[in-house]
């Protein structure tokens, strides 16, 4: 089956909890390990020059 039988059946398993650390459901069970701020393999948060934003700059009319 899949349609809505086949979808209740997935309910009860579990691979991602909250993180202590940054509060997102990003800490997997299997390697303790956050991939939103690194909690579990680092002691600094993670982060990358990629992920960072930038703002456009507005032109002043």
């Amino acid at each position: 089956m899949k349609g809505t039988h086949s979808m209740g059946k997935k309910s009860g398993k579990k691979n991602m909890i909250f993180c202590r650390r940054c509060g997102q459901r990003t800490l997997t069970l299997r390697g303790r390990t956050c991939s939103s701020c690194g909690f579990g393999s680092s002691k600094t948060m993670r982060s990358y020059k990629w992920q960072k934003v930038r703002k456009k700059s507005v032109l002043l009319r």
